[in-house]
Formats: C-alpha cells, sequence, structure tokens
C-alpha cells in the first residue's frame, strides 16, 4: 500500500499543511484579533460629548454677573467638572460697574467654580480700553483676572506693551510686569 515514495509525498504534504496551519494561526489570526481591538480602541479615544452652541449664567454672593457662551463645548472624560469651549465669549457684569467683555478662540471653563482658562487670541474690552494677549486666567473666587503672553494694553491715548496684567475685579487694583526683571514695560503715548 505505502511504499517508500508515497510515504515520502505524504510526509511533505502533512508537513507543508502543518507549516500552512501554524503560519496562518501565529500570524494571521493574531493580527485580525489586534486589527479588530485596535479598531475598538480608537472609537473609544474618539467619541466625546460634543455640545453646540454652550452658554453659562452665574451670580455670586455680591450681585456679580457671569455669562459664557461658545459655539462648541467638549466635557473632559476624565473630569466631568471642565468643559473645553471652542470660539468664546463671556459677559462680566460687575456690581456699581461697566461691563467687560472677553472673547478668545479656545477656553476651558469649570462648571463648579466658574474658573475659566481662556486662549489664542485673547481680547478683553472695558469702557475704552482694550487689552489683547494669549492666555487669561480668570476667577469669581478668587476676584482675579491675570492676561499674559504678548499683551498689549490700548486706550485711547496710551498703548503699552508687557509680559502679564493682573487685575483684582474687585478692588480694580492692578499689576503690570514683566517676567524678567532687565526687561522694561513699554508705554507709548498715540499723541
Amino acid at each position: 500500500m505505502f511504499n517508500k515514495k508515497n510515504f515520502t509525498i505524504f510526509f511533505i504534504f502533512s508537513l507543508t499543511l502543518l507549516i500552512i496551519y501554524f503560519f496562518y494561526s501565529k500570524f494571521l489570526i493574531k493580527n485580525e484579533i489586534k486589527e479588530s481591538k485596535t479598531e475598538v480602541i480608537e472609537e473609544t479615544l474618539y467619541s466625546s460629548n460634543v455640545i453646540n452652541d454652550v452658554s453659562y449664567t452665574t451670580k455670586d454672593s455680591n450681585g456679580n454677573e457671569y455669562m459664557i457662551n461658545a459655539s462648541i463645548g467638549e466635557i473632559d472624560f476624565n473630569n466631568s467638572e471642565v468643559i473645553y469651549l471652542t470660539k468664546v465669549k463671556a459677559i462680566i457684569k460687575l456690581k456699581n460697574s461697566n461691563l467687560i467683555t472677553i472673547t478668545s478662540d479656545f477656553g476651558k471653563y469649570n462648571i463648579n467654580n466658574y474658573d475659566t482658562i481662556f486662549s489664542k487670541n485673547v481680547i478683553i474690552k472695558y469702557l475704552n480700553n482694550s487689552i489683547i494677549g494669549e492666555y487669561l486666567d480668570f476667577s469669581l473666587n478668587r476676584s482675579t483676572m491675570m492676561i499674559s503672553r504678548d499683551v498689549v494694553y490700548s486706550n485711547m491715548e496710551n498703548t503699552l506693551n508687557a509680559d502679564v496684567i493682573e487685575m483684582n475685579i474687585k478692588t480694580k487694583d492692578v499689576k503690570i510686569f514683566m517676567y524678567e526683571k532687565d526687561q522694561k514695560v513699554k508705554i507709548q503715548n498715540k499723541n
């Protein structure tokens, strides 16, 4: 029945099938499993809670009102108290004072304590005053507003360049300074 030639052919055929089986099970099946796991991970990373036309309003115990609007808001998965904002506009109505408006490209808003970080193309308008910068840390709890990075303050008479302008929104006290002590705040009269 089996001669030496048939046995050799059967052995080579079986060995070939065995090699194909191991190759298939080791490389192809594992790669398919890895690819399916990768797809699930990618879906998880890119799913989010995006809200269009976000609007929040709050009033503190002193009667100051804070309104913030954005075209897009995205809730942080790691901290549901934080919302990342795009195309931001805020209005601050201080009791016994004039309106302050703030606009920026992006923001990070905490819905519990109302602290807000404004970033990229930040513009603050108050009466005839304008402050432009790249980063603003605003806190109702601390009553502070600190703008930094390429800060330019201007009014009808002067232009001022500094690294940081910090303002206490209750007392209206302002600190203007440079990070490096050898650098000076630059003030230029428009007249």
